[in-house]
């Protein structure tokens, strides 16, 4: 249909890999786990679901822009299947490795404040789990075989979940 690294390719995979992946993640199974019903504030606090509204909006919208990102720069997309072609350094990439990662977990734990649900708060600590081991043992050492010592640059510059407060430039 299209051919490997077109435009168009490339968002198709990207957009579908959204659908089977966060949108899987931090939509239906948060809804399986919570019905989306309304329960009292988690922790009691003033503006905490104005809180989990701003997480989740913020997430989301970041998420897209890595999305983009992948499709559009890195001409490929987040997944195994349809490997990007170049690595992707800019965006959010600048001050954290896994930002799509942060941008899910972000979300769920959105999504905990605004209804009151423990349950997606617990289930956002073990996505962040989850995501850990998978980065750790399957798409870190992937990376270092794939991009090198681009690769390998950008780790010792930029930390895999703590953001930087200051955007990394790429190698001098």
């Amino acid at each position: 249909m299209f051919e490997k690294g077109t435009t168009e390719r490339v968002i198709l995979g990207s957009f579908s890999f959204f659908m089977g992946g966060p949108a899987i993640v931090a939509g239906i199974v948060p809804y399986a786990l919570s019905s989306w019903s309304m329960q009292p504030p988690l922790f009691g606090l003033p503006g905490e679901q104005v809180a989990g509204g701003v997480a989740v909006v913020a997430g989301l919208a970041c998420l897209l822009d890595c999305f983009a990102r992948f499709a559009l720069e890195g001409r490929g997309a987040p997944s195994p299947i349809e490997q990007t072609e170049v690595l992707v350094v800019s965006g959010l990439y600048r001050f954290v490795r896994n930002p799509m990662y942060v941008c899910v977990v972000t979300i769920v734990a959105g999504q905990a404040l605004i209804l009151g649900q423990a349950i997606l708060l617990a289930y956002a600590g073990l996505l962040m789990l989850a995501f850990h081991l998978f980065v750790r043992f399957y798409e870190e050492p992937r990376l270092r075989r794939r991009f090198e010592g681009s690769y390998e640059a950008y780790c010792l510059n930029v930390r895999r979940w703590w953001p930087r407060l200051t955007p990394w430039r790429g190698s001098s």
